[in-house]
């Protein structure tokens, strides 16, 4: 049964998660012809300048679903082989025998068995995953660095394997995605940012979402503050960052409604074919950056409801900002999300993570954006 917009009820779970402690945070909820835009807070705890539903948001590994719709589109005109190696295509980037055994469906759904590269190329997080350990120096340090893509899918390749290609479960590692966005340029003969553009951000008619040039926003956006699990008291502002270190892995700027009009017509095969599309949503276990199992497909992950049916999309995290973007599988009902402050869980004695009022208050905005 359809679920109507209770504005108040949205309104209300916004300036919850707010009052718990987000700056500012603002989303766009769909339902059929019913749209509901909200924001909450502040995008400058400074200034007290308001956050606006409008706004540009980094929106991190989001990015990935349009990387992998990319690429699903080159294995529509026959350009790619969804279970061909990549050594095939890159034989220079993975070498040997994991180039002839690590497929290209393997990278897209984390299973090829490559290291995550962040913690070599920020050597303060030398211990990641294990966070507790870390230190967020490295991010002032690098808050201009220009990345090299293939110095950073080094690192991640010659790393330490977390298992072997096609093993369950995987590991959600940005290396992977900095591998596709190299394959789709070698195939295709321009860089993929801009074959993303043509192909997938200017075919669903996205005139707010785009690849950064440099290390700022451009047009109307909020200040991102990290807390980095407490470490960073007050929150510190990292809005300004160059985003090579992520690239097509996790660099996209967006708007929330952008995001509800692109994964709509994803799911409704707009994007890719509906074969295409059964394969994104052909999920495995993933090991997780909080280091949580997920289903994981090509790029998109599914959340489950209370009796309204399975929802797909994805989540993004930048240094300072995080977005959700979830759709129902029939298309109707949709939600994102943005928020300007990341990391707020502080860790116990024992180096995990602390509830805080935050998650609460999220899960409570998201059950009603998404069930009603």
């Amino acid at each position: 049964m359809k679920n109507p917009l209770d504005s108040t009820a949205l309104d209300a779970a916004l300036e919850a998660v707010h009052r718990a402690g987000v700056p500012g945070l603002f989303a766009e909820v769909r339902d059929g012809d019913q749209v509901w835009r909200g924001a909450a807070g502040v995008a400058d705890v400074t200034t007290g300048r308001p956050v606006t539903a409008d706004m540009k948001h980094r929106v991190g590994s989001i990015t990935k679903t349009f990387t992998a719709a990319a690429v699903l589109r080159q294995v529509e005109c026959g350009q790619i082989g969804l279970d061909t190696p990549i050594g095939h295509y890159l034989p220079i980037l993975v070498p040997g025998e994991r180039g002839d055994t690590i497929t290209v469906r393997m990278l897209i759904n984390h299973t090829s068995g490559l290291a995550e590269y962040l913690p070599y190329a920020y050597p303060s997080f030398k211990a990641y995953p294990d966070l507790a350990s870390t230190s967020p120096q490295s991010m002032d340090d690098h808050r201009f660095t220009r990345f090299d893509p293939t110095e950073l899918i080094e690192m991640g390749v010659t790393a330490p394997a977390f298992g072997p290609p096609g093993g369950a479960p995987g590991l959600y590692s940005n290396t992977n995605y900095l591998l596709l966005a190299q394959l789709l340029e070698e195939v295709s003969g321009t860089t993929a940012e801009r074959y993303i553009t043509r192909n997938v951000i200017e075919r669903a008619g996205l005139r707010d979402t785009e690849f950064p040039t440099g290390p700022y926003v451009e047009g109307p956006h909020s200040r991102l503050y990290e807390a980095w699990f407490g470490m960073l008291d007050p929150p510190r502002d990292y809005s300004v960052f160059d985003m090579s270190y992520a690239g097509p892995s996790a660099s996209l700027i967006s708007t929330v409604a952008d995001l509800n009009r692109f994964f709509g017509m994803l799911l409704a095969g707009e994007i890719v074919s509906p074969s295409s599309l059964a394969q994104m949503q052909h999920t495995v276990p993933v090991i997780s950056q909080e280091r949580k199992t997920i289903d994981y497909g090509l790029g998109l992950y599914p959340m489950e409801g209370p009796g309204q049916g399975t929802f797909w999309g994805h989540g993004g995290s930048v240094w300072g900002g995080g977005a959700l973007a979830m759709t129902r599988a029939d298309g109707k009902r949709q939600m994102a999300v943005a928020v300007n402050l990341q990391r707020w869980n502080r860790f116990d004695s024992s180096g995990k993570p602390q509830p805080h009022p935050v998650d609460d208050a999220l899960a409570t905005l998201y059950r009603v954006a998404m069930h009603g």
